[in-house]
């Protein structure tokens, strides 16, 4: 195939990009990316990249006239929604409307936004019950992969894209208006269902806006409960989450944040954390895999079940972040698992990331940030050594992106398999941070000393294949969800027999516990200096980051250090 030099044009830096340009490396084409800020420079820093296609996977802002008018090379925006749809809420009118079919389009740009010629569609059928952060971090972002590769053979092929003909019964799609909070509001009088609905609706950004103990507050994370209670009033507390009254049942509100006043910025945070002075006198409501091992409770961030002789362990905590507290439960669960009678030890993440290390939001909410921070870097480093000295063979099953501190706690474990598509970020400085989770020990085992340096300095993501090429990743499972977890149970039951990991299950057996605390004492000595003194500007970095400003996107200079081989 001819190799292209490819622009990926985008507001940030985020997953779909990242997996965007690395297919594109492993198909052998040339991408690069240009993170939109001021217009004149965006269209600057494309024009002296000499693009022959630029591609705009994520982007929030309107693409310059110069660009699209003026260019030699189309501008392509990868729209998530079905052929005719226009608007920034595709996603959101979706989940709202019930969809049965949804899609990804990928359309030339033009003066109208979403309305260009046709290069390239694909669409899915949309399960019931997503979330808008999951539906776009799968399958909206499989379908877009299929666009982007769709569109690139079909420039090489000499392909003219077609205008969107709306006469044609077959054109579905609509220009639909941005969906405002009126769109979304909703009476605690409702059915669960139809609450939970509308939050799904705006997962991630920006949120349902909601009265709640007095306040106003933007609602995330939501799961249906079959208790029952006055509609709106706060009837339970478990881990993070509250539970809420509704009309026919009830739900739990993992994350929230307080809507704010006239200049102010807020961000999310675990739901008991924000309402904690308005907690007193709710019931709490004690379960965990220790106590109630086949506990069914509808929220469970920890469960655990036993096929065979495979214990399996899910996490799932919201957007991939670990807190001090939740660190502390996981190791607690841990603990108890390793002393169950199962040879094989399953560690998986359920819906979204896999893990990404600690809790920035926690963290930047505390009176102390950096004693916050401090205690969260030692409390995830107690799980890693839960995982690291497991009587059992771990296998770890990474079903979704990982990045830092969550790359390190899933090479803990003696297999890593990955589903694919996955994209991991085994890096910390662009937040400031040497890093823990003992790196200094599993990643050079895991792809050699030298190799181990470049990742953490390159601060670039990887693929599920390269970090198999690597020897991060042992094998690599189907993309479907579903498919995923069937195939990972059945790896896991197989784990003790398989010869191509004979080296892996070798290696357990000689840990080096002397050492592995020499890399944990050498790493947090570095740490030290990072979060209690400011020795990267962490402290600014996890701001930037909580608050979402774009100086936190991974710098473009990275990028092109890569570009150039250095």
């Amino acid at each position: 195939m001819q190799a292209l030099r490819i622009v990926l044009l985008s507001s940030a830096f985020n997953g779909l990009t990242q997996r965007a340009w690395l297919e594109l490396r492993e198909s052998g084409h040339q991408p690069s990316v240009v993170l939109f800020s001021d217009a004149d420079d965006v269209c600057r820093q494309i024009e002296a990249a000499r693009p022959q296609l630029v591609i705009c996977p994520f982007l929030k802002d309107r693409v310059p006239a110069r660009l699209w008018r003026d260019s030699p090379f189309p501008v392509v925006i990868v729209h998530p929604g079905i052929v005719g749809d226009r608007g920034a809420s595709a996603l959101d009118w979706a989940i709202s409307l019930q969809e049965k079919r949804w899609g990804v389009t990928a359309l030339q740009a033009v003066e109208e936004m979403d309305a260009g010629p046709v290069w390239s569609s694909r669409e899915f059928d949309l399960p019931a019950g997503l979330r808008k952060s999951e539906l776009y971090n799968g399958l909206v972002s499989d379908a877009a992969i299929y666009c982007i590769r769709d569109v690139v053979e079909k420039f090489i092929g000499g392909y003219r894209p077609v205008a969107v003909d709306y006469a044609d019964p077959a054109v579905r799609g609509r220009l639909q208006a941005n969906m405002k909070q009126a769109d979304r509001a909703f009476d605690w009088h409702a059915p669960a269902l139809e609450i939970k609905r509308r939050i799904d609706a705006a997962d991630g950004q920006p949120g349902v806006l909601a009265n709640l103990a007095g306040c106003r507050y933007y609602l995330y994370d939501a799961h249906l409960d079959h208790r029952r209670g006055s509609p709106g009033e706060i009837l339970a507390v478990h881990d993070d989450a509250v539970l809420v009254g509704t009309g026919d049942a009830s739900l739990w509100l993992g994350a929230l944040r307080r809507a704010p006043e006239a200049g102010e910025e807020t961000f999310k945070q675990p739901a008991r954390h924000l309402l904690a002075g308005l907690l007193d006198g709710v019931p709490r409501l004690e379960w965990s895999v220790a106590s109630h091992p086949h506990c069914e409770e509808s929220y469970q961030p920890i469960r655990y079940r036993q096929v065979g002789k495979v214990g399996e362990l899910t996490f799932e905590f919201y957007n991939g972040a670990l807190s001090t507290e939740q660190c502390l439960r996981l190791q607690e669960a841990l603990q108890w698992v390793k002393r169950q009678d199962s040879e094989v030890l399953l560690l998986r993440s359920g819906r979204g990331s896999f893990c990404n290390g600690i809790h920035l939001n926690v963290i930047q909410a505390a009176a102390d940030p950096g004693a916050e921070a401090w205690r969260n870097i030692q409390a995830i480093d107690d799980v890693c050594r839960e995982i690291l000295t497991a009587p059992q063979l771990v296998v770890a099953g990474v079903a979704g992106n990982a990045g830092a501190g969550g790359v390190m706690l899933a090479l803990a474990a003696d297999v890593v398999l990955a589903r694919q598509g996955v994209v991991f970020n085994p890096h910390y400085r662009t937040m400031g941070l040497y890093g823990s989770e003992y790196w200094t020990y599993t990643l050079p085992r895991a792809v050699g000393a030298e190799a181990a340096v470049r990742l953490c300095n390159d601060c670039l993501p990887l693929g599920a294949r390269q970090a198999w090429r690597l020897g991060m990743v042992q094998d690599i499972g189907p993309r479907d969800e579903q498919e995923f977890g069937r195939w990972l149970l059945q790896a896991a039951k197989q784990a003790l027999l398989t010869p191509a990991w004979q080296v892996w299950r070798e290696r357990k057996q000689t840990l080096d516990l002397e050492q592995l605390e020499r890399c944990r004492e050498a790493e947090l000595a570095e740490m030290r200096q990072d979060m209690l003194y400011n020795r990267g500007q962490f402290v600014e970095k996890c701001r930037n980051f909580v608050f979402k400003r774009k100086t936190c996107g991974t710098p473009q200079r990275l990028i092109a250090r890569w570009a150039r081989g250095e």
